[in-house]
């Protein structure tokens, strides 16, 4: 099998895991992770990335793994004593990945860019991966509820363990992507959606001003986020019928992602479920490394037969 140029489009734990699989199978040089920033936001005054941070400690190995987010070995000392000083502890932030935080908000203060913090620090965590914000500029996801207003994506997801029911989703800017971004996707002889959120954590990327276009010149395969009608993670199970009104499935990731695919992956048994693009059915739930490597194996075959 020959080594493509692969840009992989990445948001929350499974679109980390799914780096990680690829990470495994090709040469750094060959892949880019271009990750969501629209769920950043300041926490205590300092700048935090989630999705960022996720791919960075995954790729480096130092990722709880259970948990999904966060570093292992965490300890949480630091909140618990803010928590006492009667600061807000909604949103867990460990005592290790406090660095991660304090390094990135006086490298911004300092005139740094999100892109260049983001590579001075994966490089320091050794993630071998080039990992590219898609946006430097702010560009908040917020949600619209039926019963609490517009919220902000971690206020509603963290805060309010994303019980209100989203009306819409929409971003509160239109950066242009950072540096970075369109070049990986002009050198791109593949692009792959990882089994991410489709509305919070890849409509970000893609809906950023160039990228629609840049992917018209590249085949394009996600992979499916829903398996047997279930997400693995997150509210995605939940957030399609009430944005849809259509159940959660695997085809209804596949008809928000029309008309940008080439191929899709699914969780073998969901291929009944019809499609208007050529699909793969595999096993994609990634339990461990290997798993996610298998994974990643499978995808790129499956690109290579679809480009013959």
């Amino acid at each position: 099998m020959s080594t493509p140029r692969v840009v992989v489009f990445s948001g929350g734990v499974g679109g980390a895991r799914f780096v990680r699989g690829l990470a495994a199978v090709l040469p750094a040089s060959a892949l880019t992770a271009v990750v969501n920033t629209g769920d950043d936001f300041e926490h205590w005054g300092l700048y935090v990335s989630p999705d960022v941070d996720t791919v960075m400690y995954t790729l480096a190995g130092l990722a709880h793994e259970a948990r999904g987010w966060g570093l292992a070995d965490e300890s949480f000392g630091a909140l618990a004593l803010l928590e006492r000083y009667g600061e807000a502890a909604w949103f867990s932030i460990g005592d290790r990945d406090l660095a991660t935080h304090l390094a990135r908000t006086r490298g911004l203060k300092a005139g740094e860019t999100l892109s260049q913090v983001t590579d001075r620090l994966r490089r320091a965590l050794g993630a071998q991966v080039p990992i590219v914000p898609m946006a430097d500029a702010p560009c908040p996801t917020l949600i619209e509820t039926e019963s609490d207003g517009v919220l902000g994506f971690q206020e509603w997801f963290v805060h309010r363990r994303s019980a209100p029911t989203v009306r819409a989703v929409r971003f509160g800017a239109d950066p242009p992507p950072a540096p970075g971004v369109l070049e990986a996707l002009a050198q791109a002889e593949l692009v792959l959606f990882g089994p991410s959120n489709p509305y919070v954590s890849l409509d970000p990327i893609v809906t950023r001003p160039g990228v629609r276009a840049a992917l018209d010149r590249v085949p394009v395969l996600a992979v499916s986020p829903i398996l047997g009608g279930q997400a693995v993670k997150g509210p995605l199970a939940r957030m399609i019928p009430e944005l849809t009104g259509e159940p959660a499935s695997a085809s209804a990731v596949a008809r928000h992602y029309a008309p940008l695919l080439d191929g899709f992956v699914v969780e073998r048994g969901d291929e009944a479920l019809g499609f208007d693009v050529p699909v793969l059915p595999t096993a994609t739930l990634m339990s461990d490394r290997a798993a996610a490597a298998a994974l990643a194996r499978d995808v790129l075959r499956f690109a290579e037969e679809l480009a013959r």
